[in-house]
């Protein structure tokens, strides 16, 4: 099936046909690709490394080599063919389409719902995880038949290949083994050139993880960093896989921590068995064994790699998701405050400033926007998470939820970090007037979201979130067509909605779940008003890392 765009491509007489010479005869038009470069505004991240230490300095060196390395592991995760359409894309001097390829880890562009732009191809749903053949009946009848494989099979570190006609598991550190053991390699020698015993002790037992696939004890000893670098590496989020969310993908981030910062936000960690016991379900499906640690971190990111730079930049996270680890000691949640300031400057302020009447605009505030992204993270770690079914099977929400379980977990997340805001300006942690900003805040902030697309796990959270509020009047559009909130119906509507994301979540509901999803991630003509209008607003930003400059410097 064609995607929308190259219909009016072929409508127009734009592509080129028949040339064998060229192996893009389907490409989309450079003027096209552009275009969607444009999306996304450059920002040159500034990065500080005067303070660090000598030792933590040469183990940078070290972890900034490994994490290239995660970006060549991610674009096989993506497709297998993804090195072999680079270099043709390099020889065909294409470097307008290179460049979107390299943004985007692959031929289908992450910021028009995976539309391809060099042939007609359309993205598997499992990526590079499962062979592109293969159907998720034919997986799931496979495991009906083979009972005993279905722990391997679903694990998070294991991609699927045929072999003689049959599915078998094939762990990461095998199938990835060239890449994996250099990655390992320079992380035990950052681990012995570090001057911090809490990061040396982290990338030791990481290093080995990446030869095992086991991560559990490295994530347990990630948790307790505690010096100025934050690092993570490691295969974690499973959004690329579609098809079931079963499979992490490598990602990495090297951070430097501010100490300062993270001091003022550390109070809220102490809040979390009170936000439990908020939660609007009944007490029998809340979850108080998920850890009280929970540390949170505000850095400034030097270097990313792998999934969590490709298309949409990441502003926060919430690690590890091994329940277990959550469980012993909670998550960490780590906020990445110079990409906050560049989305916020660069995205954000433009969006609200077309499309929110002109009283909430007055009130919105880059506090308001942060500390919410806080509360999502904070969420994340909240509600089910390991759960008992109705037949007294134990189980997890992600194994019940399927591939449904990411746009579930985001939309949760984004609901109970108002939710929480709010309980914590009422517990006095946040001032009062912040309240005043959230409201408008939260309505501004979610075209952002939106306009990555629908299909996307944070965009259709968010559009299920503004349809129920515009369905119920918390949020409305006004005489002059612009976008307004009503505070005494916000609060029932973001509980019941909150109440109703729990609850399929505490009962593993996978049909639930879907029937919530197709009914409100839509686009509507509201929506797609609002987005027309931010046509030639940046739709994230692209960083330009200069970490390699500053080390080849000191």
């Amino acid at each position: 099936m064609r995607s929308l765009f190259y219909g009016v491509v072929v409508m127009t007489g734009v592509l080129m046909i028949g040339c064998a010479a060229d192996p893009f005869v389907d490409k989309a038009p450079t003027e096209h690709v552009r275009a969607q470069l444009a999306k996304l505004a450059d920002v040159e991240l500034q990065t500080d490394v005067g303070g660090l230490s000598a030792g933590d300095l040469k183990a940078l060196a070290k972890l900034h080599d490994a994490a290239k390395i995660i970006d060549e592991l991610f674009l096989l995760q993506v497709d297998a063919d993804n090195p072999r359409i680079r270099q043709e894309l390099h020889q065909a001097k294409l470097p307008d389409h290179l460049a979107l390829f390299d943004i985007m880890f692959g031929k289908w562009n992450r910021l028009v719902e995976n539309e391809p732009f060099l042939d007609l191809e359309e993205k598997p749903r499992g990526a590079g995880f499962y062979p592109v053949d293969m159907s998720r009946e034919e997986f799931e009848s496979y495991l009906i038949a083979h009972p005993e494989k279905s722990m391997e099979f679903k694990s998070e570190f294991t991609v699927i290949r045929r072999q003689e006609g049959d599915l078998v598991a094939v762990p990461y550190h095998i199938a990835y083994q060239s890449q994996v053991d250099q990655v390992a390699a320079l992380l035990k020698e950052a681990a012995q050139l570090t001057d911090d015993p809490t990061l040396a002790t982290f990338l030791n037992l990481r290093s080995q993880a990446f030869l095992t696939d086991d991560y559990f004890a490295s994530d347990m000893a990630w948790m307790d960093l505690a010096g100025d670098l934050e690092i993570v590496i490691a295969p974690y989020e499973v959004y690329e896989d579609e098809m079931f969310n079963y499979k992490a993908a490598y990602e990495a981030f090297l951070c430097r921590v501010d100490h300062e910062e993270s001091a003022k936000l550390e109070t809220v960690a102490h809040y979390l068995n009170e936000m439990e016991a908020n939660l609007p379900i009944a007490d029998s499906y809340k979850n108080y064994n998920r850890g009280a640690s929970s540390p949170i971190k505000v850095v400034n990111e030097l270097f990313a790699a792998g999934d969590t730079k490709a298309g949409i930049q990441t502003t926060a996270f919430n690690l590890p998701n091994d329940e277990r680890v959550r469980e012993a000691k909670g998550s960490k949640k780590v906020m990445l405050k110079n990409i906050a300031r560049a989305k916020f400057d660069k995205c954000w302020i433009p969006i609200v400033n077309t499309i929110l009447a002109e009283e909430p605009l007055q009130r919105v505030s880059f506090e308001a926007y942060f500390n919410h992204v806080l509360m999502h993270e904070v969420s994340h770690g909240l509600g089910p998470g390991n759960i008992t079914l109705a037949n007294g099977r134990a189980t997890s929400v992600r194994d019940e939820l399927k591939e449904l379980y990411s746009i579930m977990e985001e939309c949760k997340a984004d609901i109970l970090g108002i939710w929480n805001l709010k309980f914590l300006i009422d517990k006095g942690v946040f001032p009062q007037q912040l309240e005043e900003s959230m409201y408008a805040s939260y309505l501004g902030g979610m075209f952002r979201s939106i306009r990555f697309g629908i299909d996307e796990a944070h965009g259709a959270g968010v559009a299920i979130q503004f349809n129920y509020l515009m369905e119920n009047g918390a949020f409305y559009v006004d005489a002059d067509g612009k976008l307004n909130y009503d505070v005494d119906k916000f609060w029932p509507a973001i509980g019941d909605l909150a109440r109703s994301v729990l609850m399929l979540q505490a009962r593993g509901d996978y049909d639930g779940s879907a029937a919530l999803i197709n009914t409100y991630r839509t686009l509507t003509p509201v929506m797609e008003n609002y987005i027309d209008q931010l046509k030639d607003v940046p739709v994230d930003i692209k960083p330009i890392f200069t970490l390699e400059e500053k080390l080849e410097a000191m």
